[in-house]
């Protein structure tokens, strides 16, 4: 089965979305069966900030027991035989959050799309936070520099488009520009609050999993736009 779990945003260093990590840690341990599990951390969307994998892995080695390492491919020329083996032994790829549309253009540009590709179409869990929730589906709701136009804080791009689907992170702070751009453009989109996770399974969403944060689907209707929260699993 093909797994997505995309957090809308939080913050690992203070451990805001603890529960939905441990969600994760879950699957990664049942990928991995009796095996150590082991967690690839892709940190592309903060062009490579290290200091972000040492909060990783001190999250998810520290408190799940979970082996980590990192794909490095912004400032030099990667060696991407040596990812590719570390894609090879992943239980789960753990996206990080920055700048989505610089992520999703250097991914193609550095051979790592196929790579994540390849993972996700074996089962390994794909695990996010804002842009790396977000870059999946077909359209979404970024802050990144070259989606913008003059004055505007947020804009609309198209994402990988794995998942049909009109995505925002952030969705607590975003709601009102979000659900405007909603009402006049789109019949359903989903809006992710901080420490808040929708999952999705070959492609459908299943449900979501909090650490405090909610999960919404937003409907057009009568020229007006309804919530409905997505159940927790």
């Amino acid at each position: 089965m093909r797994k997505i779990i995309a957090i809308g945003g939080g913050e690992l260093r203070e451990r805001t979305t603890l529960q939905i990590d441990e969600y994760i840690a879950k699957l990664a341990q049942e990928h991995a069966g009796e095996n150590r599990p082991y967690a690839l951390f892709i940190p592309t969307a903060s062009h490579d900030y290290m200091p972000y994998y040492n909060t990783f892995h001190k999250v998810y080695t520290g408190v799940f027991n979970i082996k980590t390492d990192v794909a490095l491919t912004v400032f030099k020329e990667a060696d991407m035989e040596k990812i590719k083996t570390k894609f090879e032994k992943a239980d789960v790829i753990y996206v990080g959050g920055g700048d989505t549309v610089f992520m999703m253009e250097h991914w193609k540009k550095s051979g790592l799309l196929p790579l994540i590709e390849d993972a996700y179409r074996r089962g390994v869990v794909i695990a996010g936070l804002s842009a790396g929730a977000i870059c999946w589906f077909s359209d979404i709701y970024t802050d990144s520099t070259a989606a913008l136009g003059e004055g505007d804080k947020y804009a609309m791009f198209k994402g990988l488009n794995w998942i049909n689907g009109i995505i925002s992170p952030h969705y607590g702070a975003r709601m009102l520009d979000f659900d405007k751009i909603v009402c006049y453009n789109y019949d359903c989109a989903y809006g992710i609050e901080d420490n808040a996770a929708l999952v999705i399974e070959d492609e459908k969403i299943v449900g979501s999993v909090t650490s405090g944060g909610k999960v919404w689907k937003i409907e057009r209707k009568d020229g007006d736009v309804t919530k409905t929260e997505i159940a927790e699993l």
